[in-house]
């Protein structure tokens, strides 16, 4: 696996180009940045930021073309698309009523000798629902990719070649954010997971998240009121251990520790990191090291910046 670094947002302060410059990296750079949809090819803020050739990898737009050329791949699709929908609204359901006495009891305050054991068992039944939801989704994509084996359909297979081609051309690759779910199925759909561990990775906001092994949503301040950070998919697993949190001053109540002792024990061993703006980590031979500003959720309640690497 090549170096890989994941940052925070970059649309008001990026900070790519430092980081580009430290890995000493010379020559155009793979663009994957179908997270933006109908937006994909609008490249050039990102080239003049980079000062590099941008070679956008079409992800999006490639994807489209599939479903057209191939109508009954399509249909299976988008019927995984619908069962996982289903899966994740009862997930949803149970997560309510399974999250909040665990919830309530970080909160509380009292005998530590009574409390601690209870709030264990409070969380070890959030994580269990967690690791069954997650085994679940994990199975449906298993179940879909031995049934359908995309990568040997004739209009996935092309476009892979294609994709090799440039990758094959280029210095590093660059995965922006966007909607996380969409860009995660079009890089999952090409199988890029092995293309991407030959080249150095820079992922940013949603891309980042897109290259664990298990994508979360959060937000604790959504429209209809406090969110409850939910598994959503599996990853692309091209990284260990830990969990980025983009956005994270403003999606968690960082001011509320038992919000973040929730959040770091549900999700321990992993690493929970708030990649905001001006935030990087970088993890070189299987170990992460601290890149800009990067701070850690703990399960003191804090955020703690990461130690050096020994």
């Amino acid at each position: 696996m090549q170096p890989l670094t994941l940052f925070g947002p970059q649309r008001l302060e990026p900070c790519l180009r430092e980081e580009f410059d430290f890995r000493g990296i010379d020559g155009p750079v793979a663009a994957i940045t179908a997270g933006w949809q109908e937006r994909e090819a609008e490249n050039d803020e990102l080239q003049e930021h980079l000062g590099r050739p941008v070679v956008d990898l079409r992800l999006h737009a490639r994807a489209d073309e599939v479903f057209d050329e191939d109508p009954e791949f399509f249909e299976a699709h988008r019927a995984r698309q619908d069962h996982l929908q289903a899966l994740q609204k009862l997930y949803r359901f149970r997560l309510e009523f399974t999250l909040e006495p665990a919830r309530q009891l970080l909160a509380r305050e009292g005998d530590e000798e009574v409390l601690e054991p209870a709030r264990c068992e409070a969380i070890d039944a959030v994580r269990l629902l967690d690791a069954q939801h997650f085994e679940r989704i994990a199975a449906v994509h298993r179940e879909f990719e031995q049934r359908w084996r995309p990568s040997w359909r004739p209009a996935i297979a092309r476009h892979r070649t294609e994709i090799a081609a440039l990758l094959g051309r280029c210095a590093a690759v660059g995965i922006a954010g966007g909607h996380v779910a969409v860009l995660l199925n079009r890089m999952r759909l090409f199988d890029l997971g092995e293309m991407l561990a030959e080249l150095p990775v820079f992922a940013w906001s949603a891309g980042a998240m897109c290259l664990g092994r298990r994508i979360v949503l959060f937000h604790d301040y959504p429209p209809q009121g406090p969110g409850n950070a939910e598994v959503l998919d599996v990853g692309l697993g091209l990284y260990p251990g830990l969990l980025p949190l983009p956005h994270a001053s403003v999606r968690l109540r960082l001011s509320d520790p038992a919000r973040i002792r929730l959040l770091a024990r549900r999700f321990s061993p992993d690493l929970c990191v708030a990649l905001d703006p001006r935030v990087s980590i970088r993890l070189e031979n299987g170990v992460w090291r601290r890149g800009q500003n990067t701070r850690l959720l703990t399960v003191d309640g804090q955020l703690h910046e990461l130690e050096p690497a020994a």
